[in-house]
């Protein structure tokens, strides 16, 4: 019975090849520009959350400035420097942190990069030295080889550092394992313990090497001075509230107005991450609303010619009902047929707009990975089947007013037509 049916309806579709093709096309194209919007959303998305880099998504950063407001006395335009008793400070008052950590940059600030050598090879690269938990922070690094800066490096002040893969492919040849190598740089030999990639800002954060904080402070001067701090809350814990907390604390410790911006001034990616969200969700929105438009017009169009094909078929549905055919396989036969043009024309552009993405996703990992803020576009398996979903519902809905219609038709005035 169901072969005969469908032997029927393609019987059917092949009579009317050119209707068929342009009323089917409006539902491939809808679909298809569906699958690219999305997949085109979600390389942009991608490339976004990239720009992240490995930072935790909670995590804030604090930093410090000159003045710009005077404050009890002193005058405005005074540098602001943090130490390493503000961390000690910040662990014993607010019991809501969760990580704790410092980041210090070595050189001046118009050039933050140290020649660092190997053997006959040289770069200049950014030479960082970062706390103890800084590594729990930064919790998006990957690690090819070797391990990171642990507790005991830092109390036993060790020479050692992790280096970047950019940093070991100029020095030691790509996909080289470093471990155990020596390097130099600022007249200190310091042992590689570790390789890190750290793809933020485009990878240029893995050239870069990390050494242990007390090593960093005696190597360059530093005393108990400290760059940023940066920090994490607890599970649960209001990231905003923590950070107006943390710079109160501070400019009272540093003595620096209230609403100084630049003083003391904080980033907040829990901030960031929320408006990012926001902007996608929006964005996501307008893609929907845009192809689900774009599919809806095929689906119209189906619908119509659903209308037109009952009205065509007229008097056979009345020859179906003399001979005793039930208006639930009238139904049936006409929604069928419209979802079997829907899904067959949906599963065309599905499948060539998924194709498609992969051809762009390959030519943008053929191009390094990423193009600027727009990375490897995809449609993840649950978009797909959603929209197989949407596809197999609104061929059910094109079809339904036409087929209640056919079962409506009295078979004495079918023949009459």
């Amino acid at each position: 019975m169901l072969v005969d049916s469908l032997q029927e309806i393609f019987f059917t579709l092949r009579k009317n090849k050119l209707r068929t093709f342009l009323t089917a096309f409006g539902v491939f194209w809808g679909i298809l520009m569906l699958i690219l919007l999305l997949g085109a959303g979600r390389g942009l998305e991608k490339g976004i959350e990239a720009g992240f880099g490995s930072d935790d998504r909670t995590s804030i950063w604090i930093h410090s400035g000159r003045t710009a407001i005077p404050f009890k006395g002193i005058p405005h335009g005074r540098q602001v420097e943090f130490t390493e008793d503000d961390l000690v400070a910040l662990r014993r008052e607010f019991s809501d942190i969760q990580y704790l950590s410092t980041e210090n940059i070595a050189g001046e600030r118009w050039r933050r990069t140290i020649n660092v050598t190997y053997k006959n090879k040289s770069g200049a690269y950014g030479v960082l030295g970062v706390a103890d938990e800084f590594f729990n922070i930064k919790r998006f690094i990957d690690y090819p080889f070797g391990r990171t800066l642990n507790v005991l490096d830092t109390s036993e002040m060790r020479k050692v550092a992790i280096i970047g893969t950019a940093v070991r492919d100029r020095l030691f040849g790509k996909d080289a394992d470093a471990v155990g190598k020596e390097i130099t740089f600022h007249g200190i030999v310091l042992q590689v313990v570790g390789v890190f990639h750290d793809p933020g800002r485009e990878g240029r954060m893995s050239e870069r090497l990390y050494i242990p904080l007390s090593t960093f402070q005696k190597t360059f001067g530093r005393g108990n001075k400290i760059g940023l701090i940066t920090l994490t809350p607890k599970p649960g814990v209001d990231s905003y509230k923590l950070e107006d907390d943390v710079i109160s604390f501070l400019q009272q410790r540093h003595r620096v107005a209230p609403d100084d911006l630049r003083g003391i001034r904080a980033s907040n990616k829990a901030k960031q991450v929320e408006e990012t969200t926001r902007v996608f969700g929006a964005i996501s929105a307008f893609i929907w609303f845009v192809g689900l438009g774009t599919l809806a017009a095929g689906i119209v169009g189906i619908s119509n010619i659903m209308i037109i094909t009952v009205k065509d078929r007229t008097r056979e549905i009345g020859v179906r009902k003399a001979l005793g055919a039930t208006p639930l396989s009238i139904v049936t036969m006409v929604l069928t047929e419209s979802i079997m043009v829907t899904a067959m024309a949906g599963y065309c552009g599905l499948v060539i707009g998924v194709g498609l993405i992969e051809l762009v996703a390959m030519a943008v990992e053929s191009a390094g990975g990423s193009m600027g803020f727009f990375r490897s576009p995809e449609v993840d398996i649950f978009v797909a089947s959603k929209a197989i979903v949407i596809l197999v519902v609104c061929g059910a809905l094109a079809g339904l007013a036409p087929a209640l219609h056919a079962a409506k038709i009295h078979p004495i005035e079918a023949m009459r037509e």
